[in-house]
């Protein structure tokens, strides 16, 4: 039984991972558009995959460089790291490609010309080859034909990429399309009640909104008002229940009427699911088996740690930093919102796509708790990986349409005395300002890839996260840019302007500015506030200081979005404080 368990699971982490790279990156989705359907077609050319390749490839020729040893003995040590539910992915891999790997890297081919030359990376009619690494003394294109004839492509590899999907067996059919589905609308995996909460961490569970404490009853669930005030059980999963004995008053009665208790809902992109790749994953002098034992979460988690997030974040860090959020803020001022998240983002997010994903929000507007909704798109509707990137953004006239829109879907679903956010979008000149002239982490054993290289290779493959800021033209930078504050005066307005039944609606910057002056003061440098291996996100130590910053406008501009104090915080902590999990 334990066997056959393992073999699923291993069998699920495959499909999600493939799955998941075909449809879930950090660049932008279509704007307007709901996300489409993955597919699986084993030889469909994608940028990403490229980019996949370029990387791995790269990995495996330090590896041999820093360790003196053969490609072959690299690529094993490559898979010996990778955790045992995705070693046979890894294996099967390594079989099929390794030996191509092995014999054009002993023959001085870099990692462009290996993955061109297996047709991983491929030129489109007209556009040029692309490369992270500079070009060959004899050119990239006489070294990618010379690697064809050197390589002379094996039958078993094109027959590999001739496979059209593994979706299409019939005993793996029903479980792709779960993950679809999963993938394409954002809920729980694992939800045996339908309630949209999970008792599983990963694939959309607690790590992104609270955990259910009851998956076989929908109407247990975190943020709902309790059930005759929790006399007889926990059906908040806040973990305040029962009667005391002293007088006969339910705990939750007792230390929560009254409370202004309130949960925290984010509508975002890969920012606010705080997108990242961990640098050891790419850095040979700090790899080893340690460095990939979070492999299977993040791929089951879309490479996103919501769970260490600037909005929703309620677990130490383990990927640098700290953690702070404004969860944990309003938890720690009201004992009684404990498990009250929901991180509603999307890699890839924009207040196009946004109203697809907000009918993944559970929210019962006469059972449940009001809920402060940040709205933060902070990029996405001027980034994409577009050549004509100006044309491809969103105009101030689709923004209004699509917040509105966005916002009376809440007015219908949110209860009375709700607050909503709406945060600007940031200034992303600060990306090239800080990083193009640096060392990306697989440039630095050998001082050959800048974050300058890295942009310019994204953008050629057309999956760049945003042309407009990530490039040398500081023409467009500054016309993306004047587009971002076009968009964050639209919010502004509808702040200013727009009015709504059940809640009531504020702006305010991104606080891009102050946290890097804030970091400044604690003696820290820019370009630490950009994650290292994307050079695009907010690093960890980014979300936490913003997250005090946020807290500190609402404190003195909007008390009255955070709620009351509750002065009964240490009496339920001290009765309660073996059930204050997350």
């Amino acid at each position: 039984m334990k066997e056959s368990r393992q073999t699923f699971l291993n069998l699920f982490f495959i499909l999600w991972l493939l799955l998941l790279l075909k449809t879930a990156s950090s660049s932008p989705l279509p704007r307007g558009k709901d996300p489409r359907a993955p597919s699986l077609p084993f030889g469909l050319y994608k940028g990403h995959t490229c980019v996949g390749c370029v990387l791995v490839v790269s990995v495996i020729e330090q590896l041999a460089q820093w360790h003196n040893s053969t490609v072959k003995a690299a690529v094993e040590r490559l898979c010996d790291y990778i955790p045992e539910k995705l070693q046979g992915f890894c294996y099967v891999l390594a079989e099929l490609y390794g030996p191509h790997i092995a014999e054009l890297i002993d023959r001085e081919m870099n990692a462009d010309v290996v993955c061109h030359s297996l047709r991983l990376c491929k030129q489109d009619p007209g556009q040029p080859l692309c490369h992270l690494y500079s070009p060959p003394k004899v050119g990239l294109s006489v070294a990618i034909r010379k690697a064809k004839r050197i390589m002379k492509t094996s039958k078993d590899l094109k027959s590999f990429l001739g496979f059209s999907s593994v979706c299409t067996f019939p005993l793996l059919a029903n479980l792709c399309e779960k993950i679809k589905y999963i993938l394409r609308n954002k809920v729980p995996f694992e939800d045996f009640d339908g309630d949209k909460f999970s008792t599983f961490p990963t694939l959309r569970g607690y790590h992104w909104r609270g955990r259910d404490c009851n998956d076989k009853n929908t109407t247990v669930y975190p943020g709902r008002r309790p059930d005759n005030w929790d006399a007889k059980g926990d059906s908040n999963c806040n973990g305040i229940w029962g009667v005391d004995p002293k007088d006969g008053i339910p705990y939750e009665e007792k230390f929560c009427k009254g409370a202004d208790s309130r949960g925290v809902v984010l509508l975002g992109d890969s920012a606010g699911a705080h997108f990242h790749i961990p640098p050891e994953w790419m850095t040979v002098t700090q790899m080893s088996a340690k460095s990939f034992a979070n492999l299977p979460m993040a791929f089951s988690d879309e490479f996103d740690w919501p769970q260490f997030s600037e909005i929703t974040g309620f677990l130490n860090s383990t990927i640098g930093g700290w953690t702070d959020s404004l969860y944990l803020r309003l938890r720690k001022r009201n004992r009684c919102n404990h498990r009250d998240l929901q991180n509603i983002s999307q890699n890839g997010g924009s207040s196009g796509n946004l109203l697809s994903l907000i009918k993944s929000l559970a929210r019962n507007q006469l059972l449940d708790n009001p809920a402060i909704v940040i709205y933060a798109t902070i990029g996405n509707d001027v980034c994409n990986g577009e050549r004509d990137t100006l044309a491809h953004m969103t105009t101030p006239k689709e923004m209004l349409s699509n917040v509105v829109q966005a916002l009376q879907y809440l007015d219908s679903h949110l209860p009375n005395g709700s607050h909503v956010i709406l945060t600007g979008l940031v200034d992303g000149r600060f990306l090239w300002d800080n990083l193009h002239d640096r060392y990306h982490p697989l440039g630095q054993l050998n001082k050959d890839v800048t974050y300058s290289q890295l942009y310019s290779f994204l953008d050629c493959l057309q999956v760049s996260p945003c042309s407009g800021w990530l490039t040398p033209n500081e023409t467009l930078r500054n016309l993306t840019s004047e587009r971002a504050l076009q968009l964050s005066n639209v919010l502004k307005e509808i702040a200013r302007s727009e009015k709504f039944a059940n809640f009531d609606i504020f702006y305010m910057d991104f606080p891009l500015r102050q946290t890097a002056e804030e970091w400044r003061k604690m003696g820290g440098e820019s370009w630490q506030l950009i994650e290292p291996v994307d050079g695009f996100h907010p690093s960890q130590i980014a979300s936490a200081l913003g997250t005090g910053i946020t807290w500190q406008k609402a404190l003195h501009e909007w008390p009255q979005v955070l709620g009351k104090e509750n002065p009964f915080n240490d009496q339920i902590e001290a009765i309660f404080k073996d059930q204050g999990g997350h």
